[in-house]
């Protein structure tokens, strides 16, 4: 390959990585929700901060793991930078009738701003792909929350 060649392979590999693309659609998904196979793949926006409430799980219970930390309230979700990459409210909620709380997206009130026209199409295009609104099965405590 010729100098020019080169250097004109250079700059564009310099400049590709700041292109930008249509910021219009919906964010990537939240940290809270990503498949796993070991609590160590999850949240690793917040920087290896300790997360509010309790430690980082990966729920084997959902099909591919589901990346969420142990909590007592709602404030214990997104409480850390990094955590959350969306505004978008997690709530704090047993699963599948557990005594343990974790931290999900919830689907309770889509919000106004979501751009979307009901909870399942909320969850799937706010939190990952393939993921609709559904109770959390935590008995007394039920959410309404997004998983697959």
């Amino acid at each position: 390959m010729n100098k020019l060649a080169l250097g004109i392979l250079a700059v564009v590999g310099v400049w590709m990585p700041f292109a930008c693309g249509d910021d219009s659609g919906p964010p990537v998904g939240e940290q809270t929700g990503q498949s796993c196979t070991s609590a160590a793949q999850c949240f690793l926006d917040a920087h290896d901060a300790a997360l509010q409430g309790g430690a980082t799980v990966c729920l084997d219970k959902v099909t591919d793991g589901y990346c969420t930390h142990v909590c007592t309230v709602d404030a214990d979700c997104c409480a850390v930078p990094g955590e959350c990459r969306t505004s978008y409210r997690q709530v704090c909620s047993p699963f599948e009738s557990t005594n343990t709380k974790y931290c999900f997206l919830s689907c309770e009130v889509v919000p106004g701003d979501a751009d979307v026209n009901d909870a399942d199409a909320f969850c799937g295009a706010y939190a990952h792909a393939g993921f609709g609104c559904r109770s959390s099965g935590g008995g007394s405590q039920n959410r309404k929350i997004c998983v697959p």
